[in-house]
């Protein structure tokens, strides 16, 4: 299944929500402005108009009059963009702008200006206003109507429009910065709990700390009571494989000794028969309990000193038979800490060190070092090693390497198992000194998986 990203779909969701609230605000404030504008204008149309209706009468035909007319220029400038007009049915009178042109019919009230938008004369869209009046006591009313070319306004307020677009789309991108932090800042308590899950992961007696915020809390104690009964059914795993173990160490001590009796006895074919089959039985139970420990170490965790456990190791293995005709060159950094348990790092490196010990002629190298973000331990003999291929089988995942050649025994398969379980790299190859290089690697801080 596709994983989405909890921070994507937040930045996604709060830019789409405040593009939305932008873009309304936009609507808003543009028809609000309009409307302003519109009014303004309309009330700059009603002073000019109502100083034609100030100076309208009618002459003794009937036929409307305005002395003293606007002295507005746009009034007397052919098409100057300002027109009025006085219309009867004795006839009209209107401004100098119109010349041969005139006004077009619109509603118009005796009570109140009445505003319209028309197309006029020149082909040019006027913004007008008109209303019915009587000039004197005779019944004949005059309708006056004053126009203006609104072209420049509409020019204007599409100019407002867009710097209105611009200045919110710069807002929207600074709230979407604000939304990011604020979004960074909410998910980094998932942060630190992905850090304690891990290691969780690693140790089973560790536990998530209460310091979360209340959202997070019962999520953690959750997490916790599932630790717990982790922990408890490790726990009891581990003491059923080693209960386990001693139970068969007994029968399988009884048949040793039922086979030594048979080879006393003259019995060898048989005897031999049963040690083979004593021999297997151990390495499948050696097998199992290298699983029972591989699983108990994967979630162990621990932090252990490289340079004690393998100081340890190579005290007790030289006084063998084996480690007292070898010598031993160890250089690890008394500073170098491995993240792994002590015992399970002691059995792995035991396993390393005993095997380079039994196959070496006369050295055995112990190097232990960081390579850039790595952690590095590395075991090397001069003796035999192992041919390429044997390596090559060895290293492929399901395939025994007690089985891959080269008599180095269940040894480096127990080593695999745990090296997979602390999330270590297991390597095998040519050492510089001529037998066989074991090689364990494990990535430090951030860049180890998890």
């Amino acid at each position: 299944m596709r994983r989405s990203s909890l921070r994507l779909r937040l930045l996604l969701g709060a830019a789409i929500a405040i593009f939305l609230a932008m873009a309304l605000a936009w609507g808003g404030i543009s028809w609000l402005f309009h409307q302003h504008v519109e009014r303004r204008e309309a009330a700059e149309l009603v002073k000019l108009a109502e100083q034609v209706a100030a100076g309208l009468t009618l002459d003794p035909a009937g036929r409307p009059v305005v002395e003293p007319a606007p002295t507005d220029p746009r009034f007397y400038a052919i098409a100057g963009g300002s027109y009025w007009q006085a219309s009867a049915r004795g006839g009209s009178a209107q401004s100098q702008s119109l010349w041969d042109q005139s006004l077009p019919a619109a509603p118009a009230s005796v009570d109140d200006w009445t505003t319209a938008t028309v197309r006029g004369p020149y082909g040019k869209q006027l913004m007008m206003v008109s209303r019915l009046i009587q000039p004197d006591t005779r019944p004949v009313r005059v309708v006056v109507r004053v126009a203006s070319n609104d072209e420049e306004m509409r020019i204007a307020l599409r100019e407002f429009d867009r710097e209105l677009a611009l200045s919110l789309a710069l807002l929207w991108l600074v709230l979407s910065i604000a939304a990011y932090v604020q979004v960074s800042l909410g998910l980094r308590p998932l942060d630190r709990l992905r850090r304690e899950l891990d290691r969780l992961r690693r140790s089973p007696s560790a536990r998530l700390s209460d310091d979360h915020p209340r959202e997070i809390l019962p999520l953690t104690e959750a997490i916790d009571a599932m630790a717990s009964a982790r922990e408890t059914d490790l726990a009891r795993a581990r003491r059923r494989a080693a209960d386990l173990a001693h139970s068969l160490k007994t029968p399988l001590a009884v048949v040793s000794a039922q086979s030594r009796r048979a080879r006393e006895a003259g019995a060898a074919d048989a005897a031999d028969g049963i040690d083979r089959a004593v021999e297997s039985v151990g390495a499948a139970l050696e097998a199992e309990l290298a699983r029972s420990r591989a699983a108990a170490a994967r979630a162990a965790g621990g932090d252990s000193s490289a340079l004690e456990v393998i100081e340890g190791l190579v005290a007790v293995i030289e006084r063998t038979d084996r480690g007292e005709a070898v010598a031993f060159a160890v250089d690890v950094d008394p500073a170098l800490r491995v993240p792994a348990d002590a015992t399970d790092l002691a059995e792995m490196l035991g396993a390393l060190i005993e095997n380079a010990a039994r196959h070496a002629r006369r050295l055995v190298q112990i190097r232990g070092d960081r390579a850039g973000q790595d952690i590095v331990l590395a075991v090397s003999d001069d003796g035999p090693g192992m041919d390429p291929s044997a390596i090559e089988r060895a290293t492929q995942r399901g395939v025994r390497i007690d089985e891959a050649g080269g008599g180095h025994g269940l040894g480096l398969a127990i080593v695999r198992d745990l090296a997979e379980a602390t999330e270590a790299r297991f390597h095998l190859g040519r050492a510089s000194i001529g037998g066989l290089a074991a090689e364990l690697r494990w990535a430090a801080g951030e860049n180890r998986p998890i």
